[in-house]
């Protein structure tokens, strides 16, 4: 590894000019990637370590990013537990049994990641040998992934979630324990494997207000990053879109660098964790739609927000989309580099 910056931004460290890297980066608005997804579904890409590898560090050759984040998907464990589902196209994750009582819980199995995922395993090994970048891995918070085991697909209601969280709370707390040892255990791993940073999604969580945050969610997250806490790589958490009246309740938990969504603003976003985190964010995906002056304008913004304090790395407010254009994304990339240095340090 030659290029520490977003590590260092992530320890809270003055750097030179502002990391960046996008979530989602490799993906659907690479002409390339989509080829190879005309022969390979995503899980027939991420059981090939070579492949992969390759299209994790993609985005690190074409961007020139800061770091990589390697190329799964948060249900990849799941199937490890007994949970068995399919990624359907223009639809997403599809569980074929869902979790909904006791009994379900009960059945649920420990992950054994070198028998059933040691495949993503060799892909983060091979990838230390590769990169002259970090490292991310990641891996998908239990209450995003209960809404997914619970309704048998996305949803926008979390009608059958809700239900469950409400009737059912000794149902609901036994998935989120089981949740939350199957990604203690996952992440670190990826961290024995060599991952330089663990990401956590809770791309849902902002559809619960603060106070069913607190009492239902809150407690697990807690655990994962207190269990966390001594691996001694930065442990991300991204809470997902609408997620900023729930900053406040993050203050204390030992998370190193929290991602934030376009709806809150960076200032606000410090007011309410405090300045013990890093931040992480939080352009709009969709202005990458805009003209290019326009794009620099509120980039501009956004980075002398974030730079305000130390610990600042510049990403979108939530991944990229497939209409993304690489030749785009290429100009900000370098427009990043060109202009965030400083004669000292920020």
């Amino acid at each position: 590894m030659t290029n520490d910056l977003f590590l260092r931004a992530c320890k809270g460290a003055h750097t030179e000019r502002v990391p960046v890297w996008y979530m989602r980066q490799a993906g659907r608005y690479d002409p390339e990637y989509r080829a190879l997804k005309e022969k390979y579904s995503l899980l027939d890409i991420c059981a090939q370590p070579e492949l992969a590898a390759r299209v994790t560090m993609m985005p690190v050759h074409k961007l020139g990013v800061d770091a990589a984040i390697l190329y799964s998907d948060i249900m990849n464990p799941l199937a490890s537990m007994g949970i068995s589902f399919d990624i359907v196209a223009h639809v997403g994750p599809v569980v074929h049994t869902p979790v909904r009582s006791m009994r379900d819980v009960a059945a649920l199995r420990p992950i054994d990641v070198e028998g059933d995922l040691g495949h993503i395993v060799q892909t983060i090994r091979l990838l230390r040998t590769q990169l002259t970048v970090p490292l991310i891995t990641f891996v998908g918070a239990p209450f995003t992934l209960a809404s997914y085991v619970i309704e048998g697909k996305p949803t926008k209601r979390f009608f059958l979630t809700k239900q469950l969280m409400y009737r059912e709370p000794d149902v609901w707390r036994a998935l989120m324990d089981a949740l939350a040892d199957m990604v203690i255990t996952y992440a670190r791993a990826h961290v024995a494997a060599g991952a330089q940073a663990i990401q956590m999604f809770d791309s849902w969580v902002g559809a619960l207000s603060p106070t069913d945050y607190t009492t239902y969610v809150l407690p697990s997250v807690r655990r994962i990053y207190e269990a966390l806490r001594h691996l001694g790589v930065p442990r991300i958490y991204f809470p997902g879109v609408a997620s900023g009246e729930l900053l406040h309740t993050l203050r204390d938990v030992p998370i190193d660098v929290i991602g934030l969504d376009w709806r809150v603003p960076i200032p606000k976003a410090r007011e309410r964790l405090g300045a013990a985190q890093a931040i992480q964010g939080n352009l709009d995906p969709l202005l990458l739609e805009a003209p290019f002056d326009v794009l620099v304008a509120h980039t501009q913004r956004i980075v002398d927000e974030g730079r305000q304090c130390p610990g600042y790395i510049f990403n979108l407010g939530h991944g990229l989309y497939p209409e993304a254009s690489l030749a785009q994304l290429q100009r900000l990339t370098e427009w990043i580099g060109m202009h965030t240095e400083t004669r000292g340090h920020i």
